[in-house]
């Protein structure tokens, strides 16, 4: 008996997403969000675990939201657990996009301080979008541990996580500005400022806490 038209066009949707060239790979996943399909679920979270392309995820993640959430959570709570960074670091960037709180459990302090710096911004940014009213100050500590990790653009993540919940963080920004360590001096000093004028560039704010660090720490700056 002849297969249907639905029937042939869903496998042959996922051998495009595997398919050696990038352009196939990201019309098949255009053509997957177009028509949502349930069959196509866990094959494009697969695809987001190993695709080497950015526009490629890109619009995996979209056609992953333009399915039913109650096929996509579950798919991706899993893969936050998975070995394999990138596999993380997309579930989470999907979970952002997706916007449901449900997910806000499985943004774990492991997470939250994954040693893989792409996983970890992930988690940040998806952590300040999930957050529960009350919870903020405890996700607030866990952020504040890792401040003066990696390099500008990993600093520039967590700074604008910390901003963006909101005077809570001063405290904990001034902690870490009186204590030893001078890039996490810096990149707290940096961060409250950019939180008392959101319009200051990070480059500008950063410079200038590194100066007032290299000058004597944070209390030459509250004296001003």
């Amino acid at each position: 008996m002849a297969m249907t038209e639905p029937e042939t066009e869903a496998p042959r949707a996922l051998r495009a997403l595997e398919d050696d060239r990038a352009s196939v790979r990201l019309s098949a996943a255009l053509a997957v969000g177009t028509a949502p399909d349930p069959r196509y679920v866990d094959a494009l979270v697969e695809r987001c675990a190993v695709e080497p392309e950015f526009f490629v995820r890109d619009m995996l993640t979209w056609a992953l939201t333009r399915h039913p959430v109650s096929l996509t959570l579950p798919a991706l709570l899993r893969e936050v657990r998975s070995a394999r960074a990138r596999a993380r670091s997309q579930a989470l960037h999907t979970l952002s996009k997706i916007g449901d709180r449900r997910a806000w459990p499985a943004i774990t302090r492991e997470l939250l301080t994954d040693a893989d710096d792409e996983v970890a911004r992930s988690a940040w940014r998806t952590a300040v979008l999930l957050v529960p009213e009350g919870a903020e100050p405890g996700l607030a500590a866990v952020l504040a541990t890792q401040l003066g990790r990696g390099g500008r653009e990993t600093r520039l993540s967590l700074s604008r996580a910390l901003v963006a919940l909101g005077e809570a963080v001063t405290p904990l920004l001034r902690a870490v500005a009186a204590g030893a360590d001078r890039e996490a001096q810096a990149h707290a000093l940096a961060t409250e400022r950019l939180l008392r004028d959101p319009d200051a560039g990070f480059e500008f704010a950063i410079e200038e806490a590194k100066r007032v660090v290299a000058l004597g720490g944070a209390g030459r700056q509250e004296g001003r």
